[in-house]
């Protein structure tokens, strides 16, 4: 009694081209990227491009933003959905529509961050347990656990990862 549920396991060593998220730094990074981004929805490729940015923050598995010029945004309606990050500031939601399937906020953005995450504007990012399938340099992406984070995991990065219940105070 008296302890917290949230305890954080240890730390998994990085093998060889691996990254751990607990390396990552707090606030978060921005590193751009020319992976090879693809996300798939309703029969339909929502984004491919080799122009993301990776959010890198502590605990949790990159986010992928997209550029609006490689996002099918006539796919995208405004959700209404607003959330708000200590980092990056006011976020909004998307709601994927493609006339034979519809994700509700299953796509956020930044229209406003902070001024260290200006480059954010313009980008869209992608909850993969919403979509049908996103890739990273032809990797099919496991989701972040939970709803909260949209972290995309890879074989290129290891855990811990926060997202899952009994994480919120890692």
């Amino acid at each position: 009694m008296g302890q917290p549920t949230d305890v954080q396991p240890e730390r998994v060593e990085p093998g060889p081209g691996q990254e751990s998220v607990w390396d990552y730094p707090r606030p978060p990074a921005l590193d751009r990227s020319d992976h090879h981004v693809v996300v798939r929805f309703g029969g339909e490729v929502i984004a491919d491009t080799r122009r993301s940015i990776r959010v890198l923050e502590t605990s949790q598995p990159p986010a992928y933003y997209l550029p609006a010029a490689d996002v099918r945004t006539d796919l995208l309606r405004p959700d209404g959905r607003r959330t708000f990050c200590e980092w990056k500031g006011q976020a909004s939601y998307w709601t994927v529509d493609t006339g034979r399937a519809v994700a509700e906020a299953a796509v956020w953005s930044y229209p406003n961050p902070t001024p260290r995450f200006a480059e954010l504007v313009d980008h869209y990012a992608f909850y993969a347990q919403q979509m049908d399938e996103c890739t990273v340099d032809g990797e099919v992406v496991d989701p972040n656990e939970g709803s909260f984070y949209g972290g995309w995991i890879t074989s290129k990065v290891v855990g811990p990862f926060k997202g899952a219940p009994g994480t919120i105070h890692w």
